[in-house]
């Protein structure tokens, strides 16, 4: 498929809409992105970190899902705002939206009424808790609700949020996923459809081996830190005798027998099984701390290269971007960066992250035919912005 012939009208804001925007401009698409004017764009342009010293409106958090997209301002609580986004519909593949139930249709911007003119208009619709649901979905919420704070952090620690909105990342994911199914149904039947994910749905479909350990044994999991609930040792942090702290993991009893001969660990007996390896986890994590703890982190890489054992360092955040396979990631335009996040190694290089309103007279132009006078009417009465 020539993915530089869709055209993305992108009704969405903050990440995991705009991150399958992005995903289809790195495939090559034109991705339009209308923006609110109320709010001068995406909210994430001004959620900027301390350490961000700049008047841009091009934010770290906004650069990592809105790479090679065209930024049109439209106040869609105008009707000529709303005619307009609907022109582009008519002429677009696939919408993206991320309103809570109800804005799309008090907006005119829902399924129906911008598919009525385009009946191969596929329209992706994120909402926190599905179509009937009047609730915004947060990540942080939805990881409360559905269960990952809970098993997140140290048992005798308060549960904790992740780092990163994950739930929003997941599911921009499953939207990718349902685009790319419809477009292939289109291509057999040449009809549109109408597609609806919500993050707690998405949440709680990947809570994986967490979840069926509870439907099918009755227990509910809890806090262990890092470490995994069905296998020992993987995900544990040891630490090596130059105190760099580390991860291995060990899957089957065969790598354990490896990993035994490695650190000269004798008596095995007792921890031959993954099952003896789990019910006697934490004396066998007192062996292997002290064990750990007579060789450098680079004597143990080695040794478990040598037998085919994984083992990582625990990098920060600078570490990681010192690997070649990092660096490779990274998107770079003058002094703004951000990362890849369709990993194809020869998909098309996108553009920077636009300004907000940058596009609007160049797109409207383009793709609508509309004349400069009927563009300047329409920013004079405050229905595109430019």
């Amino acid at each position: 498929m020539d993915f530089s012939k869709l055209t993305i009208l992108e009704l969405a804001s903050v990440l995991a809409g705009p991150s399958v925007g992005m995903f289809f401009a790195e495939l090559g698409a034109n991705v339009i992105k209308v923006e609110n004017p109320k709010t001068e764009g995406d909210i994430t342009r001004k959620w900027k970190s301390k350490n961000e010293k700049t008047n841009s409106d091009i934010s770290a958090y906004f650069s990592s899902a809105n790479w090679g997209k065209k930024s049109v301002g439209i106040d869609l609580a105008k009707k000529e705002g709303q005619d307009i986004v609907k022109k582009l519909a008519d002429q677009s593949d696939i919408v993206i939206s991320s309103y809570k139930p109800g804005d799309s249709k008090k907006l005119n911007v829902d399924y129906p009424t911008l598919s009525k003119d385009n009946s191969e208009l596929i329209y992706a619709q994120i909402t926190g808790y599905g179509d009937d649901d009047p609730r915004t979905g947060y990540d942080a919420i939805i990881q409360a609700e559905a269960g990952f704070m809970h098993i997140n952090g140290f048992p005798d620690k308060p549960p904790v949020k992740m780092p990163v909105a994950m739930v929003d990342i997941l599911t921009g994911h499953h939207v990718k996923e349902a685009i790319l199914i419809a477009l292939l149904e289109r291509r057999r039947n040449n009809s549109g459809k109408y597609i609806s994910i919500s993050l707690f749905d998405v949440a709680v479909s990947s809570l994986a081996n967490q979840a069926t350990n509870y439907l099918m044994t009755g227990h509910s999991p809890e806090r262990i830190g890092s470490e995994h609930p069905n296998i020992f040792p993987y995900g544990t942090i040891f630490r090596s005798k130059d105190h760099i702290d580390f991860v291995i993991a060990i899957t089957s009893d065969a790598q354990f027998e490896k990993l035994a001969e490695i650190i000269q660990f004798q008596d095995i007996g007792l921890f031959h099984s993954n099952d003896k390896r789990i019910r006697n986890k934490k004396k066998l994590q007192q062996l292997l701390a002290t064990a750990f703890l007579k060789f450098s982190f680079k004597t143990l890489s080695q040794q478990f290269l040598k037998y085919h054992l994984p083992i990582g360092r625990v990098n920060d955040i600078p570490s990681v971007f010192k690997t070649d396979q990092a660096k490779r990631l990274i998107l770079k335009d003058n002094n703004i960066l951000g990362l890849k996040t369709f990993l194809q190694k020869n998909n098309p290089n996108p553009s920077k992250p636009p300004k907000y309103s940058e596009h609007s007279s160049e797109t409207l132009t383009k793709e609508l035919k509309l004349s400069k006078d009927e563009i300047l009417r329409a920013i004079k009465a405050k229905v595109i912005f430019d």
